[in-house]
């Protein structure tokens, strides 16, 4: 995720990511600028067309361009929402791995150091798990072995939160059919595990559920005819105006889709998605100040 001052505009402006974007357009912004060359060249000089015989309708356009606006913003709004609600799940992760560590270490004696250890391990690797669970597949070097048999058990299952998650359940219980814990530690541990749980299936809802193909479909159709049709309404007014004109206008709505593209599943790896890693990291440094 991009760190910057929203107060310096000047270094908003020329920032990197501006030059991301643009790089990115540049394809389509070039193919924009050679039509509109084209379709000026045949109206104003191979048919030498009047704007009383060819009359612009700038009019037309404006109107589409209000109905366009609504449906970007809508776009933008639930591309957002999306990128938000992501961001509020990791942050009650956090929570609750502070929390679930502060319990134990209230619960669990200093004396019982392998059991400690092993807990600050498995907490930072369900969350190192859950990370890549949502990317496309676990990474066992990112996780910390807690004995030989941790990466075997783990292959064990196709979801390797839940496997992370079930060892921890049988740990807890394992402590309290040992009178380690009592009964009422192991209901005050069962809310933090069930909030780990609950966040990681909010998190793969987000996921899994992209944005209705048919509103995603009809909004790059719209996109694509208005700026198609835009050479025209303004060819005989603007003359080879229309060229950069149509270039600027372009950019902006292509921009607003593709901002609305990277942050609609904000688990990745794009320059705007959430710094899952960093919050992994942190986790983990956490757990371990408070259980090691």
């Amino acid at each position: 995720m991009v760190n910057y001052n929203p107060k310096t505009w000047l270094k908003l402006i020329t920032h990197s990511y501006s030059r991301h974007v643009l790089k990115t357009m540049l394809p389509a912004l070039l193919f924009m600028a050679g039509f509109t060359a084209l379709v000026c060249y045949a109206i104003l000089d191979h048919f030498d067309l009047k704007a009383s015989q060819f009359p612009g309708t700038p009019a037309v356009h404006s109107l589409l361009g209000i109905v366009l606006g609504l449906f970007l913003v809508f776009r933008t709004n639930s591309a957002y929402d999306r990128w938000w609600e992501g961001r509020r799940m990791w942050g009650g992760i956090v929570n609750s791995t502070r929390n679930l560590a502060l319990k134990l270490n209230a619960y669990l004696p200093k004396e019982q150091h392998d059991e400690r250890t092993w807990f600050a391990k498995m907490i930072a690797n369900f969350v190192f798990a859950m990370k890549e669970h949502l990317r496309q597949g676990v990474q066992f070097s990112e996780l910390e072995d807690v004995d030989d048999r941790l990466i075997a058990e783990l292959k064990k299952f196709k979801h390797k939160p839940n496997g992370i998650s079930a060892m921890l359940y049988t740990r807890v219980n394992a402590l309290y059919k040992s009178n380690k814990i009592s009964g009422e530690h192991i209901i005050n541990l069962d809310k933090e595990l069930k909030d780990l749980t609950d966040m990681m299936g909010a998190c793969e809802r987000i996921k899994n559920t992209p944005i209705p193909y048919s509103y995603s479909m009809f909004i790059k159709k719209f996109i694509f005819i208005y700026l198609f049709t835009l050479p025209f309404g303004f060819v005989t007014i603007l003359g080879y105006v229309t060229i950069p004109t149509v270039m600027l206008i372009s950019y902006v709505l292509l921009s607003v889709e593709l901002i609305a593209e990277e942050i609609e599943d904000p688990f990745g790896r794009d320059v705007n998605d959430l710094p899952t890693d960093e919050l992994a990291k942190r986790i983990r440094d956490n757990v371990r100040e408070i259980l090691v």
